[in-house]
């Protein structure tokens, strides 16, 4: 079984968080084991879901095989820091643990460790569907920046120092090959779907087509758009909403131009806060209808 990678981003406020939880709820519905992973400091998972999860994979009330997780980013520090330092234990004095400890304190370790728990997922087989919803556009392209800089990193001062900003190289050189890995699977379009969410907004698609632009630079391809928030046509009686209505449908157009090789898939406005694994449901029937079944 390969493992499906999916990753949400998008500006914040565009609803990254409720189509990455649609999407999850839709594969766990048709059976399919599915994990749903934010990255985002400020996640929120919780409060969609209406149930507390953190930092551990909790399997969600209500829909069988459907599980998620927030990534705390201290704890994440903390695991990675203990996982480095383990082997030291056993071999050297308590002077020299110290001495690489304080090596593993500067903000380049939390760096580092967040990236290293993401792509702990990476490593497994446990999951047909692993969905990572991400912070805001900007910190999720420096977060898979950072594995192909670490690499380089990484490489340069095994030639040189021995030193590199997250501690020896002696204690990540392992790690070098888990990035290379990473950045592999990122890469690879069979594995891993990039997608964006935005708004029906002109500069929410500007956004949009800038942000595809720089992850390119890095080889990471958008394969989907998810243009989120339509207002509903039948809605359209009153000249408010009608004006609006028409002028998304111009972005709808522009985005379809600009993007004419991706799947673009819609969301209407619904009347009521979408949460809660019923609405979630309901949403996922709206965002896949007309979709392939195997999809």
């Amino acid at each position: 079984m390969q493992t499906k990678f999916m990753l949400f981003s998008g500006k914040g406020g565009v609803g990254k968080t409720s189509m990455a939880s649609t999407t999850a709820v839709h594969y766990a519905e048709k059976g399919k084991k599915t994990l749903i992973v934010t990255t985002d400091p400020a996640a929120n998972l919780s409060d969609v879901f209406e149930q507390e999860i953190g930092h551990k994979v909790t399997p969600i009330n209500g829909v069988k095989s459907l599980y998620a997780m927030e990534i705390d980013p201290d704890k994440a520090t903390e695991e990675y820091k203990e996982r480095s330092l383990a082997p030291m234990r056993e071999l050297f004095d308590e002077d020299l643990v110290k001495v690489a400890e304080e090596q593993l304190s500067g903000p380049c370790t939390e760096e580092m460790a967040a990236f290293d728990k993401f792509i702990d997922f990476m490593d497994t087989d446990e999951y047909e569907v692993i969905i990572f919803d991400t912070a805001p556009t900007g910190h999720t392209i420096r977060l898979l920046e950072l594995p192909v800089d670490w690499s380089k990193h990484i490489e340069e001062s095994a030639k040189g120092s021995g030193q590199t900003c997250m501690g020896p190289v002696a204690l990540i050189q392992d790690s070098k090959k888990k990035y290379d890995d990473a950045i592999a699977i990122l890469r690879d379009r069979s594995q891993t779907e990039f997608v964006f969410v935005m708004q029906p907004e002109e500069t929410s698609l500007e956004e949009t087509q800038r942000s595809s632009k720089d992850l390119a630079q890095i080889g990471i391809h958008t394969t989907k758009v998810i243009i989120n928030g339509l207002i509903p046509e039948e809605e359209t009686i009153v000249p408010f909403f009608k004006g609006k209505y028409d002028r998304q449908q111009k972005v709808i157009d522009k985005s379809k131009d600009l993007f004419s090789d991706l799947m673009i898939q819609t969301m209407e406005l619904f009347d009521s806060e979408l949460k809660g694994v019923e609405m979630f449901i309901k949403s996922a029937e709206k965002l896949f209808e007309g979709s392939d079944t195997n999809e």
